[in-house]
C-alpha cells in the first residue's frame, strides 16, 4: 500500500507532501490524524530561516503575532520518539521533520520543512539534535522557497503572515 499524501494550501501557494507512514508510523500517523481533524487549517508559519527551514504547526500560531507561537502542543499531547534503525532518512531539502524541545518524547504537532541539507539534525548522527524525518515535499518546492525567503522580523517570524489555509489528506 502506498503512503498517503497531503495537499497543503497556503497564502503563498500550494504544495504536496508524502507522509512516510510505512517507515515512521507514529510520527507520520500523528501528523495525518491532526491534518484530517483540521488542526493545521488556519495556523501560520511561525519560524522561517532562509537557508535552513520553515517551521509550522503550533496551535498558538493561529494568531500570527502571538508571542506564544512555537511553544504549544497538539491535542494529542507529546508523542513517543521514533528513531527506527530501518528509517535513517536524512534531513535533506524538502523533507518534513518533527520539531521538539530537545527533551525525549517532546515532539507533538510542530514540524519543519528543511530547505537545505541539515544532516546535523539527523537522529542517527552524533550530537544532541534528534529530529526524525517523516515526510517529503513531492510537489511545490517553489512555494516552500517563497515561504523560506519571505522577510522576517528579529524572531524569525514572517513580517507578512504566511497562513496554512487548508490541509487535505489524500489516502493512498
Amino acid at each position: 500500500m502506498a503512503n498517503p499524501t497531503a495537499t497543503c494550501e497556503t497564502s503563498l501557494g500550494t504544495f504536496e507532501v508524502e507522509l512516510f507512514v510505512d517507515k515512521m508510523p507514529i510520527t507520520a500517523g500523528n501528523w495525518v490524524k491532526l491534518a484530517k481533524g483540521g488542526f493545521y487549517d488556519g495556523l501560520h508559519f511561525h519560524r522561517v530561516i532562509n537557508n535552513f527551514m520553515c517551521q509550522f504547526g503550533c496551535p498558538h500560531s493561529r494568531d500570527p503575532k502571538s508571542s506564544r507561537a512555537g511553544t504549544g502542543d497538539g491535542p494529542n499531547g507529546p508523542i513517543q520518539d521514533e528513531f527506527p534503525p530501518t528509517a535513517k532518512i536524512s534531513n535533506e531539502p524538502g523533507t518534513l521533520s518533527m520539531a521538539n524541545t530537545g527533551q525525549p518524547n517532546s515532539g507533538s504537532c510542530q514540524f519543519f520543512i528543511n530547505t537545505v541539507h541539515n544532516s546535523f539534525l539527523d537522529f542517527f548522527t552524533p550530537g544532541s539534535s534528534r529530529h526524525p524525518v517523516f515526510g517529503r515535499v513531492v510537489k511545490g518546492m517553489d512555494v516552500i522557497k517563497k515561504i523560506e525567503t519571505t522577510p522576517t522580523d528579529a524572531s524569525d517570524r514572517p513580517r507578512t503572515p504566511v497562513k496554512m489555509i487548508k490541509v487535505t489528506v489524500n489516502e493512498a
